[in-house]
C-alpha cells in the first residue's frame, strides 16, 4: 500500500500547492545574489575609492601637518651667472605653545617669557629699535588663538644674529618649545636690474580673492591633502612680473612639521620635519649689461627734458624675439619694499595703461599715441591695397584738407615737401600723404565701417591692439580710439590713424612691430625667460622662437618701406651700421594741456637685422630729441657685448688690449 502511494502520480491539487514553493526559493536565491553583489560592490568601492581618504583620515586624525615654506628658486640674466632675484636662507625664532596660556596664571607665565625673549634681543642689540619688545612678543604669540591654531608654532623674530642663535641653541632646554628654523628671505640684484620685470613677492594672506593666478589655489586650500603643495598664510608667493607669472616653478614644495595634538588642538609630543623642496630656476633673456644700459640711458634723458618724468624701453632680438633689455624709468629699491614709494614706478609700462589714481602728484600716462611710427604701415597698407603705387607722386602742401569745411590737418612745422613718392612720405613724415593717399583712398575703397574694420585687421596683424604673448601677467592689449563709439565720422578717425593719432600702444606692442618690419612680417612671441632648470641645473623647458603669425607683402613693398626709413636723427651719429628708423612725436590734448610725446623705433643693420628696439618717453616732446638718444646707447650696449654684426666689441677690445 505504501509502494501504491510512492508510486502514485501526484494530482492536480497536489501540483497546485509545490508550484508557489519553487518561486519562493528562486526569489530567495535571487534576493540573496542581489544583497551579496552590493556587499562586494560597496567593500570594493570602500578599499579602491575611499580607502585612500580613509586612511589619510585616520593617519591624520590626532596628527597635523604644519607648512614649512618652500625655498623659492632664483631667477638669473641671460648669463646665467648674475641672480637678479634669490633666496637667502635666514635663521628664524619660533615658540611652540605647549599649554593654554588662557587662565590668569599660565598668561602670566607667557608674558615673563615674552620680557625674558626681548630682554635678550636688546642685549645683543643694543640701540636697535627695530627689535621687538615684550608687548609686541606677545602679540606674535597670539595666545587666544585669534590668528591660527594652537598647534602651529609662532614666529617671534626673523633673521637672527649669529650671537642670538648661538644663545638658543645653547639654552634650548631651558626654553621648551622655542625652535630656531631656517627660512628664507627673498632678495634682489641690488643694481636694482628691471626690477619692473622681475617683480616681487608678498605673503599669501594678502593675495585677493579675485587675482585670478591664484584662484585655483585658494580654492583647493583646505581640501588640499599633498603638504607639499600646501600654502602657509606667511608664505611669500609672487605678486607682479616674472615673479607671479612663473609662481608655479619658482615655488617648490613646501616643508612640513608633523606633530601629534590632543582634543584642544596642543601639541603633545615632538615634531618630525620634512624639509622643503627648491623650485625650478629662470634663466631670463635680460642681459643685466644692456639692461643698466637702457635704464641709464633713460633717467639721463628725463632729467634734460623740461616735463618729462617717465621713459620707457624694449630691446628685442629679430630672430629669436629674446627681450635683452625692458626698462622703465624710473624704478625703485625691490630690497626695501613700501608700497606708498613705489605705487607709481612699480609697472614697467608695457602691461598697463594708467598708473594708480593720485590727484596729488602728476603722472604721465604709461602708453600713448604713436605719431609717426605708425608711417611706415601705413604706406604698407596702402600698397598692398593698391591705393598708389611705389613711383607715384603725390603734391604735398603741407597740409590736408578735411571735410566739406576744409578744415586743415598740417604736416610737423607745416613743413611744405612738394611732390613726393611714398618712399619720401615716411622719411619726410608727412602726415598730408597720410591722409590724402592712406587714409581716404581706403575709406573711399571699403567705406565707413568697413575701411575702420580693414585697418583694425591691418593693426592686429602686426601686434598693434591685440596680445604680444609676452611672458608677463596683466598685459595691456591697447586702446584703439579709432574703435571708439564716439560723434567722429570714419573719415576723421582714418585720417588721424593714418598719422598715429587714434590709438594707444604699449612699448612691447611698439617692439614686436618693429621687430615685424626688421623681418619683413613674421610676429615674434616675445620671450623673457629662455630656460627653466631644475635645482641640479638640469634643464626641463627651453624656449624656442616662435612665430605667432605672418603677412604677405611684396618684397618689393618691404623694400620701399625700409628705404624711407631713414630721417636724419643727430643722436646716431657716428654710428657704425646703416640702420633703420622712424621717428615720432605723438600730441595728446589741446591748448594748456597739450602733450608731446616723444617715439622712436629702430632695427639694425638694416640689411641683417639683429636687433628691434622701441622707445618711449612720455612728454618728452620730439622723438628725435627726447627718445632717439636712449635708443642708440641701446644699440651701442647690445653690439658691446654681443655685436650687431655678430662679433662683440667688448671681447673684441679686450682680446687688442691682451695683444
Amino acid at each position: 500500500m505504501f509502494k501504491r502511494f510512492k508510486n502514485k502520480p501526484p494530482n492536480e491539487d497536489e501540483s497546485a500547492v509545490n508550484k508557489p514553493s519553487t518561486a519562493r526559493l528562486n526569489m530567495f536565491f535571487f534576493a540573496a545574489f542581489v544583497i551579496f553583489s552590493i556587499l562586494i560592490f560597496r567593500l570594493a568601492f570602500v578599499q579602491f575609492v575611499e580607502g585612500p581618504e580613509l586612511t589619510y583620515m585616520e593617519s591624520t586624525r590626532n596628527t597635523k601637518d604644519i607648512p614649512l615654506a618652500p625655498v623659492r628658486g632664483p631667477i638669473y640674466d641671460a648669463t646665467g651667472e648674475v641672480a637678479l632675484a634669490y633666496s637667502e636662507p635666514v635663521q628664524s625664532l619660533y615658540v611652540l605653545l605647549y599649554e593654554d596660556y588662557g587662565n590668569d596664571d599660565r598668561r602670566q607665565e607667557a608674558e615673563e617669557l615674552a620680557q625674558e625673549l626681548a630682554d635678550i634681543f636688546k642685549r645683543f642689540n643694543p640701540g636697535d629699535a627695530t627689535q621687538p619688545d615684550a608687548e609686541e612678543i606677545i602679540k606674535r604669540l597670539d595666545l587666544d588663538h585669534q590668528k591660527t591654531f594652537g598647534y602651529v608654532p609662532r614666529l617671534v623674530k626673523s633673521d637672527l644674529s649669529t650671537r642670538e642663535i648661538a644663545y638658543f641653541m645653547e639654552k634650548k632646554t631651558e626654553y621648551p618649545g622655542i625652535m630656531v628654523l631656517e627660512e628664507n628671505v627673498r632678495r634682489y640684484d641690488p643694481d636694482r636690474v628691471a626690477v619692473q620685470v622681475i617683480g616681487y613677492t608678498r605673503e599669501f594672506k594678502r593675495v585677493p580673492t579675485t587675482m585670478k593666478q591664484y584662484q585655483t589655489i585658494i580654492q583647493e586650500s583646505a581640501s588640499q591633502r599633498d603638504p607639499g603643495l600646501v600654502y602657509s598664510q606667511d608664505e611669500r608667493v609672487g605678486f607682479d612680473g616674472l615673479e607671479l607669472q612663473y609662481q608655479q616653478e619658482l615655488r617648490g614644495r613646501s616643508g612640513y612639521q608633523s606633530i601629534d595634538i590632543d582634543s584642544r588642538n596642543l601639541p603633545t609630543g615632538t615634531m618630525e620635519l620634512t624639509p622643503p623642496e627648491k623650485g625650478y630656476s629662470l634663466i631670463s633673456t635680460i642681459n643685466k649689461e644692456i639692461q643698466l644700459a637702457a635704464q641709464q640711458a633713460i633717467s639721463d634723458e628725463i632729467r634734460k627734458l623740461p616735463k618729462a618724468i617717465t621713459g620707457y624701453a624694449v630691446a628685442m632680438e629679430v630672430d629669436t624675439g629674446n627681450v635683452v633689455a625692458m626698462a622703465s624709468m624710473p624704478d625703485y629699491d625691490p630690497n626695501d619694499w613700501d608700497y606708498d614709494k613705489i605705487k607709481f614706478v612699480f609697472r614697467n609700462g608695457t602691461t598697463e595703461s594708467f598708473p594708480p589714481n593720485d590727484n596729488k602728484p602728476r603722472h604721465a600716462e604709461s602708453v600713448v599715441l604713436l605719431g609717426s611710427v605708425i608711417k611706415p604701415l601705413s604706406v604698407l597698407i596702402g600698397l598692398k591695397e593698391g591705393l598708389f603705387t611705389a613711383g607715384e607722386t603725390y603734391p604735398d602742401k603741407g597740409y590736408a584738407v578735411l571735410g566739406k569745411d576744409g578744415r586743415q590737418v598740417r604736416n610737423s612745422h607745416s613743413a611744405y615737401n612738394g611732390n613726393i613718392t611714398a618712399r619720401r612720405a615716411i622719411e619726410k613724415s608727412s602726415n598730408a600723404f597720410m591722409i590724402d593717399m592712406v587714409g581716404k583712398q581706403l575709406l573711399n575703397k571699403y567705406g565707413g565701417d568697413k575701411a575702420i574694420d580693414k585697418w583694425d585687421e591691418y593693426m592686429k596683424s602686426f601686434g598693434l591692439g591685440v596680445s604680444t604673448g609676452i611672458d608677463l601677467p596683466n598685459e595691456f592689449l591697447g586702446q584703439l580710439e579709432y574703435k571708439a563709439d564716439n560723434d567722429e565720422s570714419a573719415l576723421t578717425r582714418l585720417a588721424f590713424a593714418s598719422f598715429g593719432q587714434q590709438a594707444k600702444y604699449t612699448t612691447m606692442q611698439l617692439a614686436q612691430y618693429t621687430t615685424m618690419l626688421a623681418n619683413k612680417g613674421k610676429r615674434m612671441e616675445p620671450h623673457l625667460v629662455k630656460e627653466i632648470r631644475d635645482a641640479n641645473g638640469n634643464v626641463v623647458k627651453k624656449f624656442k622662437p616662435k612665430v605667432l603669425n605672418e603677412v604677405k607683402f611684396a618684397d618689393a613693398h618691404w623694400n620701399e618701406v625700409h628705404k624711407g626709413m631713414v630721417t636724419k636723427v643727430s643722436s646716431f651719429d657716428g654710428f657704425p651700421y646703416d640702420f633703420a628708423r622712424k621717428t615720432g612725436t605723438s600730441e595728446q590734448g589741446t591748448g594748456p594741456n597739450k602733450k608731446e610725446n616723444g617715439v622712436f623705433i629702430a632695427f639694425a643693420p638694416r640689411d641683417n637685422p639683429k636687433l628691434a628696439v622701441a622707445v618711449v618717453v612720455p612728454e618728452g616732446g620730439f622723438g628725435s630729441v627726447s627718445a632717439s638718444p636712449i635708443a642708440r646707447k641701446i644699440f651701442d650696449a647690445y653690439d658691446e657685448v654681443y655685436g650687431l654684426d655678430g662679433i662683440p666689441k667688448g671681447k673684441k677690445d679686450q682680446k687688442q688690449e691682451q695683444e
